[in-house]
């Protein structure tokens, strides 16, 4: 104490002393005053007027300007992005339309001062450049996505899909240039560069929105998700060359004049493959995990994005194509992979990527679409696109032998274009190539064909959906876990309950990863460490699972329409040790917010439902049953099935004061199995303690609820298995 006086001491007189010698040196300084030829600030000015006039001066700064502007587009991005989301939509449907919501179609319409102060022509540039540098970075996670392994194994048929999904497109969209062209760009541009243009636009699908819906579907495991992530692959490397050629032709203005530029472009493909990817190979193998990757490695790493998209720059086919060249040649190592793209993807499709849209968004007038001429243009464009694109791939993947659902299920994954779409038609209209009213009607497009993705496919589903019929002998089992070593946990639970019959039945196990931002390199380490446990233990008991796998933003739901889509005859969920603990008490703390999705998930399942409560359960151990009267009847279906299998003693607790009917079945139990079964009556629930410790006790969902009231009783149980029959 008395040592921080002394420093509080020190620092008042230093306050007092170099305040003073300060203050001196300014008044010393008023000698100066006739020299300048500035005014100074008398005390007869206003305070307040001054300060206003400085803050406002502060407020118009350009640098000022631009933070504004990303302020309120990352707030805007994120609430149209999750509103989309709890639609059922991708995110990035939300993220567009926030950019034309505060572009001139609906902010500029109804706040224009607002909207002419917020983004001002003159600082357009700024937020231009930032964006196109965020689009560099975002190329460059795409590239890296692009795996060569799956394409090498399924190049047959991904080479006629993909083709076929970029070739009929691509002449329908020019044969509809020729109903547009004269009416609606022939002043402002050439028919070859429009007519390309317009073809090149309904040939695009966008890789990560189409990887990410297949992630979320539970279809990455699936033939028909690796054979459509393979062709959408295909097809987007194949694509951006084809842009490549478009870019030049377009600059050149005939065939000839970009034959030179076609050249280099093969020329500087040919390098980054033969030259450049077998050299970062070998110097990949050195940096395969993040302890090792160290920044001056990264810097190399950049430096090879920058320097790619500068010579595409300047051949004049777009600094985006060699940020994607650099990221496809990058080292196919995973690890390597994975660690780049940790330390770009987040900014660039948190940060950078909403520029992009509110940028586009500036451009997108939907006011422009103001003749039933327009709006007719509008129609035909999406059919050729819809058309084109679903038709090409679904015709195609049905001649190299694909069933018709899963036909058009690719047709209808690679028909969504998304942001891919946008990269796209930004380029054309900087060009000068699509004229405003165009620009809008193919922005449209773009949306209109992501949006219907979901929909379409669950329609797919439905109209091809077979019911299969159950046999009598075989159940459908499925459990839900989330921490990977609960699932071997959750598998001796289902052995216990049915015993040598559970090789007989169909056991599927679920894990959901929460969050659709993960990237799909991520999402498959997830998945195969995630499966690990529970794989063992199947091996262990010689049973065939099968598996589900899902990232999504909306955990209950998900798993409530996959109860729903199984129809399971059992469903077994895990919990923590502390499920129930806070009983009704608080319903807002961590452990009661879970409760309450365990609950909302029990409300919407038809089947029994069983939750296991995991405290220190060791398999082998003792099992104990607690029937609290008639409601809890329905467990003697699970008491009679543990004896039967032959392998189980059982603990079997009851309330001697219950109806006859009650205790005689409990009676006519212990003597069927006399030497298997020791029966405990009880009067009050202070009664119930158990003699094992690392066993499990089987009681009802009603019943649990009653005795988690009682604290001491409930902290003192073992492990649990509580039991819903179907509702």
């Amino acid at each position: 104490m008395r040592k921080a006086r002394k420093n509080y001491f020190i620092y008042l007189m230093m306050l007092l002393i170099f305040g003073g010698l300060i203050y001196t040196a300014i008044a010393g300084g008023e000698r100066f005053l006739h020299l300048s030829s500035i005014k100074p600030a008398t005390a007869g000015d206003d305070a307040f007027t001054m300060f206003k006039t400085i803050l406002l001066d502060n407020l118009e700064h350009p640098f000022s300007i631009l933070l504004i502007q990303i302020i309120v587009v990352l707030i805007a991005v994120r609430i149209f992005a999750s509103a989309f989301r709890y639609i059922g939509q991708p995110g990035v449907i939300g993220e567009i339309v926030a950019g034309i919501v505060l572009g001139p179609s609906l902010l500029g319409s109804l706040y224009p001062e607002f909207f002419g102060f917020l983004f001002q022509p003159d600082s357009l540039t700024n937020l231009e450049l930032i964006s196109q540098l965020g689009l560099v970075l975002f190329m460059f996670v795409i590239g890296m996505e692009v795996d060569f392994g799956v394409l090498k194994n399924k190049i047959n048929e991904t080479l006629v899909i993909s083709h076929a999904g970029i070739l009929v497109p691509f002449f329908l969209g020019m044969l509809a240039s020729y109903w547009v062209y004269e009416e609606y760009a022939s002043q402002q541009t050439a028919f070859l560069p429009f007519a390309l243009f317009i073809g090149i636009s309904m040939s695009i699908t966008a890789f990560p929105v189409l990887a990410r819906i297949i992630q979320e579907r539970n279809m990455t495991r699936k033939p028909v998700g690796i054979l459509t992530i393979a062709s959408a692959a295909n097809d987007d490397v194949t694509a951006w060359c084809l842009l490549a050629v478009v870019i030049a032709i377009t600059k050149a203005g005939t065939l000839g004049g970009a034959l030179y530029t076609v050249l280099l472009t093969f020329v500087y493909i040919a390098v980054m493959f033969v030259v450049v990817r077998p050299f970062l190979k070998k110097i990949g193998t050195l940096y395969s995990n993040k302890e090792v990757i160290n920044k001056t490695f990264v810097s190399f790493i950049f430096l090879v994005l920058i320097v790619s998209a500068a010579i595409t720059e300047i051949l004049g086919i777009h600094a985006l194509f060699g940020a994607f060249m650099a990221g496809v040649v990058m080292p196919s190592n995973f690890g390597f992979r994975k660690v780049m793209m940790e330390k770009v993807e987040d900014i660039a499709l948190v940060f950078f990527l909403p520029l992009f849209f509110a940028f586009t968004g500036l451009r997108t007038q939907i006011g422009l679409i103001n003749t039933p001429e327009l709006w007719c243009v509008c129609l035909l464009l999406i059919t050729v696109a819809v058309v084109g694109k679903f038709g090409g791939c679904a015709v195609a993947s049905r001649l190299v032998g694909e069933s018709w659902k899963d036909s058009f299920t690719i047709g209808t994954l690679m028909n969504t274009r998304g942001l891919m779409e946008l990269v796209a038609l930004n380029i054309g209209y900087e060009l000068g190539v699509l004229p405003p009213s165009i620009f809008v009607i193919l922005i449209i497009m773009a949306l209109v064909t992501t949006f219907m993705t979901t929909p379409l496919l669950n329609l797919v589903e439905w109209g091809f959906a077979v019911r299969e019929q159950k046999t009598v002998l075989q159940r459908k089992l499925l459990l839900f876990f989330g921490r990977p070593e609960t699932g071997g946990k959750l598998l001796s639970v289902y052995k216990l309950l049915f015993g040598k019959q559970l090789s007989y039945h169909q056991v599927i196990a679920a894990h959901y990863t929460t969050g659709t931002d993960v990237n799909p390199t991520s999402v498959e380490q997830f998945f195969e460490e995630s499966f690990i446990p529970v794989d063992k233990q199947a091996e262990h008991l010689n049973i065939h699972i099968e598996k589900r796998y899902r990232v999504t933003d909306n955990l209950v739901s998900d798993m409530i329409s996959t109860v729903e889509a199984e129809s399971p005859d059992t469903l077994l969920l895990g919990a923590g040790p502390r499920f129930m603990t806070d009983g009704e008490k608080s319903m807002t703390s961590f452990f009661g917010l879970f409760r309450k999705k365990v609950d909302d998930v029990l409300e919407h399942a038809s089947c029994p439902v069983a939750i296991f409560v995991n405290r220190d359960y060791r398999n082998g151990d003792e099992v104990a049953v607690l029937i609290n009267g008639s409601m809890d009847s329905f467990l003697f279906t699970y008491v009679r099935r543990l004896l039967e299998d032959g392998g189980s003693f059982i603990h079997l607790y009851y309330f001697s004061s219950g109806s006859e009917e009650y205790v005689g079945q409990i009676y006519k139990i212990n003597k069927q199995y006399a030497n298997r079964v020791h029966l405990y009556p009880l009067v009050e629930i202070e009664d119930l303690v158990l003699p094992i410790i690392h066993g499990l006790l089987i009681l009802s969902y009603d019943t649990c609820v009653g005795i988690a009231a009682n604290e001491k009783v409930f902290k003192a149980l073992p492990s649990l298995l509580v039991m819903k029959d179907a509702s």
